[in-house]
């Protein structure tokens, strides 16, 4: 407890007192220190009014300290060791993992995003002198859960799931390690406006790790460019240490320039820089998302079936439930006084408006996934992704409620405690994909008999399970894969159409791979010898 702090709960709730206190604080140019005990005692007792009114009066005036200087003897050598070591992974000749017969999931893939963790959580331990206990044990969790990946892979069954929770793993361990990263940073600040720092804070590095790349882009580019011109081809090793290794000096150089080791998520600087430029970028963003899911929706009746016969389609509404959320976020004020009340009738009315077409996009989206899978099987991937939407769309309606059932009340401190909670389900699910999957889908509990697909053709047909029909550029002719492994010729179009195929759901496949997989009983039985491709 510190002395302002102390002087403070000796004079109780005297408002009197507390506006002399502050101005004598403020007259010794003391007060920020006096801002932040206000802040401590607010978070101590956030029930407290009284508190509540000095708080926010008084919470942004803690970060009008001294001028941040950032910790650059800490930033860079952790950048310099984080890029050494993401380049030395990358060599994909050396380091994979092997599925199915000759196809490889390179480690660089799935290890750059726990890797990049570890360091930059010993960036905000060594620069922000906070407790190596705690963020050693959470880099620890990061390590196990990385390991675990890679150890029990091959007990999500065939090569196909295998395949399929690798590629999750590609997704879902860079959200583990960001949340490695807010677990060390919450640990001693787990309240709602510091969650909404923090997740405020993760798109401004995002935003900045953007920029490095593009600066970073440029510079390969030229270096490696006039190579080129002096008849110099760089080899593959120089390539990696520009991408793979300038990769992971961005990830932790990002980190550095935009965030406070020092401080709380909620006592960061939120006043210029990048936060504002992300707020602007979110605001103008809003309209014409509005825009652009209107006229989707309107063309849905016209292409209702897309979602349900076309992958592709379904992945882009799953990307777009996620792109929603984000904008959402990023939109989402810090504090009401942040902007004029007429733009704050303008933005909640936006934010409403976007968020019921999300949830009618994102239902659509359910639907088509469900009914893929009654008329399939379960698969790693949809049910991680049926997963995904449940939440997203519990998130968008939670939001949606809370703002229609209090149209009175703080409307951003609301939408902060709807973001702060989404947070912890989302890390939830992550855990889950990570530690159930595997054995889920290799104990056969859910997704029902494992395919014997052929291994040649795995990484071209993804996750359509028996029945697939496939075909090459250079032939006409249409095969059935059946759960036997075998290709199964279609003799005519005729044919074709009455065993109800769609041309959606041809998948082309190299010719000298599907000439290696085995004829089975042509279709129909009585159709002659068949042809190969």
């Amino acid at each position: 407890m510190n002395d302002y702090q102390q002087r403070l709960q000796q004079i109780g709730d005297d408002a009197e007192q507390w506006e002399l206190r502050y101005r004598q604080a403020a007259a010794r140019k003391e007060a920020p220190d006096f801002a932040q005990a206000v802040i401590d005692m607010h978070q101590a007792e956030p029930e407290d009014l009284f508190y509540a009114a000095w708080y926010y009066r008084l919470r942004d005036l803690a970060q009008t300290t001294t001028e941040r200087v950032i910790a650059w003897s800490w930033a860079i050598p952790l950048a310099l060791l984080n890029g050494l070591l993401l380049w030395f992974l990358s060599d994909m000749d050396r380091f994979y993992l092997t599925v199915g017969e000759g196809n490889h999931m390179p480690l660089f893939v799935l290890l750059w995003a726990p890797l990049s963790a570890l360091l930059v959580m010993s960036f905000l331990v060594g620069a922000g002198n906070r407790q190596g206990k705690r963020a050693a044990a959470v880099g620890a969790a990061v390590v196990a859960l990385a390991g675990y990946s890679l150890l029990f892979y091959r007990q999500a069954g065939g090569a196909t799931y295998q395949s399929q929770y690798l590629i999750l793993m590609a997704v879902h361990l860079p959200l583990l390690a960001w949340a490695s990263v807010g677990t060390l940073l919450l640990s001693r600040h787990d309240d709602t406006a510091n969650r909404f720092a923090f997740l405020s804070k993760s798109l401004e590095v995002a935003l900045m790790a953007g920029l490095f790349a593009i600066a970073g882009g440029l510079f390969t580019t030229i270096s490696l460019g006039m190579f080129q011109t002096l008849g110099i081809e760089p080899t593959e090793t120089l390539v990696r240490l520009f991408f793979a290794g300038g990769g992971g000096l961005i990830t932790v150089l990002a980190v550095a320039a935009i965030y406070d080791p020092t401080r709380s998520p909620a006592r960061q600087s939120f006043s210029a820089g990048l936060s504002k430029l992300v707020a602007l970028l979110m605001h103008l963003l809003l309209p014409l998302s509005l825009l652009v899911l209107l006229i989707y929706l309107g063309l849905v009746p016209t292409h209702f079936r897309q979602p349900f016969e076309n992958r592709n389609v379904l992945i882009t509404y799953n990307g777009m439930m996620f792109a929603v959320v984000l904008l959402l976020l990023g939109g989402t004020p810090r504090q009401r006084q942040d902007v004029s009340p007429r733009l704050q009738s303008w933005l909640r009315r936006g934010i409403l408006l976007l968020t019921l077409l999300a949830i009618v996009a994102g239902v659509y989206a359910l639907v088509a996934i469900l009914w893929r899978t009654t008329h399939n099987h379960l698969t790693p991937n949809r049910l991680t992704f049926i997963g995904w939407n449940i939440i997203n769309l519990g998130l968008l309606a939670s939001l949606l409620l809370k703002q229609i059932r209090q149209p009175q009340g703080d409307w951003v401190q609301a939408l902060h405690e709807i973001f702060g909670k989404g947070a912890s389900v989302y890390l939830a699910w992550t855990l889950f994909t990570i530690l159930a999957t595997p054995w889920l889908f290799g104990s056969g509990l859910v997704g029902g008999r494992v395919v014997n697909m052929p291994a040649q053709l795995q990484s071209y047909i993804g996750d359509d399970i028996a029945p697939v029909l496939v075909k090459c550029d250079n032939s006409p002719h249409i095969y059935a894969i059946e759960q036997d492994g075998q290709k199964h010729w279609i003799k005519d179009i005729p044919t074709f159409e009455s065993r109800g195929d769609t041309w959606e759901r041809v998948q082309f496949v190299p010719c000298d791979k599907l000439r290696t997989v085995p004829d089975g009983v042509p279709i129909p039985p009585d159709a002659g010898t068949p042809p190969q491709p």
